[in-house]
């Protein structure tokens, strides 16, 4: 029984480790940099001639609109339909292009504060930590200085509280690239739907 506990054990380590792509990343969801088009997209693939239309004035300002999280699916799926009604199933993938960059680029920026928003809190954590040490400094002196004391009291606690609420508001930071990776996999079916 030992022995195979030992061996699972031995035998997730390498699966563990490889699982840890980059330390910067305070998510419990895995870190993925990019998302592919094939995971959002069944319909044809964008090509040069995509990616052009993609770049009309007309095209971007709807994807633009559509992306916008504040905007929501039912009123997407009116403007698409709007959009089909006199447009081809190329403008349609065109408009799907330029919606996918457009919500990859928000993403990005917030994958970026996300990271930011980890190194702020390791940042803090070692300010908490000098804190602590002087704390106990301050503590241990003789004669103690009652109101150094109270002063780095109230900026420990300070400190401390305000780890301690943005580490509950990671949960919903780190929610956000996933909600804009369902929406965009939701107005590919919409697009898709219309091709």
């Amino acid at each position: 029984m030992i022995k195979a506990l030992i061996l699972a054990l031995v035998a997730a380590g390498p699966a563990a480790a490889q699982q840890v792509t980059d330390l910067d990343w305070p998510c419990v969801q895995r870190k993925q940099p990019q998302l592919s088009i094939a995971q959002v997209w069944t319909g044809p693939l964008p090509d040069d001639a995509t990616e052009a239309k993609a770049n009309d004035a007309t095209i971007r300002t709807l994807a633009r609109n559509i992306a916008l999280r504040r905007t929501s699916l039912e009123d997407a799926e009116a403007m698409i339909d709007t959009f089909a009604g006199d447009h081809d199933p190329a403008d349609m993938t065109a408009l799907f292009l330029a919606t996918f960059n457009d919500v990859q680029r928000a993403r990005d920026r917030v994958m970026a504060g996300i990271t930011r928003y980890a190194h702020s809190q390791e940042t803090l954590d070692a300010r908490i930590n000098t804190l602590r040490k002087d704390f106990d400094a301050l503590n241990a002196a003789d004669p103690p200085d009652f109101d150094a004391i109270d002063k780095m009291e109230a900026d420990l606690d300070w400190a401390t509280r305000i780890f301690k609420d943005r580490q509950q508001a990671l949960s919903y930071v780190c929610e956000t690239p996933v909600i804009l990776e369902q929406r965009a996999f939701a107005l590919g079916r919409l697009i898709q739907g219309k091709l």
